[in-house]
């Protein structure tokens, strides 16, 4: 079992950046996939981001692609996305989930966290 817990979020002007956090406790985080994912009101829930147990692999949405980053310390059970260049479309809950494989679909990630608000004023 994996828990993620997501903090980072948080209330800011168009152009500014957020740095979100994954951490994780349980068994074996290091060797999971962690993919980003976000909902917007009223909207589906989207992929954002994602990489790979080794940080080798990362792979993006189009539409966050250049602004936003993902990292990982294993060392530290923590998954990063950093946020650039913010935009009021971006303004969505972010959620963190992990899973055996870096892939764009959701449901291909077992455990997710609770996510956290990021909101971009225009």
């Amino acid at each position: 079992q994996v828990q993620l817990v997501e903090s980072g979020g948080g209330l800011v002007q168009a152009g500014g950046s957020l740095r979100l956090s994954c951490a994780a406790s349980g068994r074996a985080f290091s060797s999971f996939a962690v993919g980003w994912f976000r909902q917007a009101p009223g909207k589906e829930r989207e992929f954002v981001a994602t990489i790979n147990w080794s940080s080798s692999f990362t792979y993006y949405a189009v539409s966050v692609k250049g602004r936003f980053t993902i990292s990982r310390n294993n060392a530290r059970n923590t998954v990063y996305l950093q946020m650039n260049s913010l935009k009021p479309e971006d303004t969505a809950v972010y959620y963190c989930a992990a899973g055996r494989a870096a892939v764009v679909d959701g449901t291909g990630y077992e455990y997710w966290g609770q996510g956290t608000q990021v909101t971009v004023s225009s």
